[in-house]
């Protein structure tokens, strides 16, 4: 593959990055920030490196067609980052870290609470000799707190934090959400703090702590749901595809298949209303405002179901969006590829890999006019970067590197 890089055009250019992270959360918020234009140094263990490099099949394939070690759950979360393979458990891997850390802005890491003590990496054992240093920690459940000791993940992020207990039909088992969206809530957070931290040394302050907890995320994003309970001491429970606050907004059967309609206020629901033949409901008083469709959802949603099963999907979703009420279909993932707004969003890219010739990714959804994200770097193979990094940051010539290879460091 080619030696030339895309320009670097994202607003975090010139910040470097530590990232000390694996699996998805972590991953995730510096890989934002790599598309931003942060230099993100990703250490792994040698031969071995982020557990996700294993958590296959699918595997990008090569020219032949047969499997590559990279992962697609490893590619889908490590663009824009330099691989380089230390072995923090030796002591001097742990200098060689330290010494990294001098030309970086921030490290990110997500070890249990007190993992990188013993290699004398924790925050308390580095602000001293970094006062500039941002250092973010990502756990399942917090610096504090009688969990604080144990291992968290998204999964269980998702059961403690309430979601799946809304999520599921209303007669079915709780249900998780099909990805792992506490792990990339808490990384979006983590962003979030990491760029509110820079802006605060910007204007003169110094480095600091940032403590985030999945679980705490994902309590975070509870948002109406969360609030319906705050506000009114019931226990929200699971409605299936249908909204706790809205009314109709949920999945509905047609003659060919299923749609979404998601009817936002009163107007659009006279204007669906008409539309299917039905205006008597828009006047109808059990009906005719949205608290009172939520009042009487149940006896709404009968009226419904039967009139929307007499015409095809497209019926529905062509002349409902004419109108300008809410309406889409429910795309399988490779119909989101397909779809011709995504398509003309360019929410997939292909970028060169060295093992692969070349890889599909998902995009940024970020659009920036003057500072747009830029795709630099594919994924990396474990230490691919080890030497470049060590020379260009380090300047360490090849005798050094050897001497560290050969004491197991690299």
């Amino acid at each position: 593959m080619s030696d030339d890089k895309p320009q670097n055009t994202g607003p975090l250019h010139g910040l470097r990055i530590l990232d000390l992270t694996r699996i998805l959360a972590g991953p995730t918020a510096t890989q934002v920030l790599g598309d931003l234009g942060a230099d993100v140094i990703k250490v792994e263990r040698p031969g071995a490196g982020d557990d996700t490099r294993k958590w296959g099949p699918p595997y990008a394939t090569d020219a032949q067609g047969a499997d590559t070690t990279e992962s697609a759950y490893y590619l889908a979360a490590n663009r824009n980052k330099r691989s380089v393979a230390i072995d923090i458990a030796h002591p001097d891997g742990q200098a060689l870290v330290r010494r990294l850390l001098g030309k970086c802005d921030i490290l990110v890491e997500n070890f249990k609470v007190g993992g990188l003590a013993k290699y004398g990496l924790s925050y308390d054992q580095l602000k001293d000799e970094f006062p500039g240093l941002i250092y973010c920690s990502i756990t399942g459940f917090g610096q504090t707190g009688p969990y604080a000791p144990q291992a968290g993940y998204d999964y269980l992020a998702q059961a403690m934090g309430g979601v799946m207990s809304i999520t599921g039909e209303p007669d079915g088992a709780p249900m998780k959400i099909g990805v792992g969206v506490a792990d990339v809530m808490c990384g979006m957070y983590a962003c979030i703090s990491i760029l509110a931290a820079v802006r605060h040394r910007d204007l003169g302050g110094k480095g600091q702590s940032i403590d985030l907890a999945l679980l705490d995320s994902q309590v975070s994003w509870l948002v109406n749901e969360g609030l319906n309970y705050l506000t009114s001491g019931e226990v929200p429970h699971r409605r299936g595809n249908a909204h706790s606050n809205i009314v109709p907004y949920q999945l509905f059967e047609t003659a060919d298949g299923h749609f979404i309609l998601a009817v936002g206020n009163d107007a659009q629901f006279q204007r669906f209303c008409d539309f299917a033949g039905v205006s008597d409901l828009a006047d109808d008083d059990r009906f005719n405002t949205n608290a009172q469709r939520i009042i009487n959802r149940e006896a709404l949603i009968a009226l419904l179901v039967p009139v929307l099963k007499t015409k095809a999907s497209r019926h529905w979703l062509d002349g409902l969006a004419e109108l300008g009420v809410p309406v889409g279909p429910v795309n399988t993932i490779a119909q989101v590829f397909e779809d011709p707004q995504v398509v003309h969003r360019g929410m997939k890219i292909n970028m060169p890999h060295d093992l692969a010739g070349s890889v599909d990714l998902i995009a940024s959804p970020i659009g920036m006019s003057e500072t747009p994200v830029s795709y630099r770097r594919p994924p990396p193979t474990l230490g691919q970067h080890t030497d470049e990094v060590l020379s260009e940051l380090l300047d360490m010539d090849a005798d050094e590197l050897e001497k560290m290879r050969r004491k197991g460091l690299l």
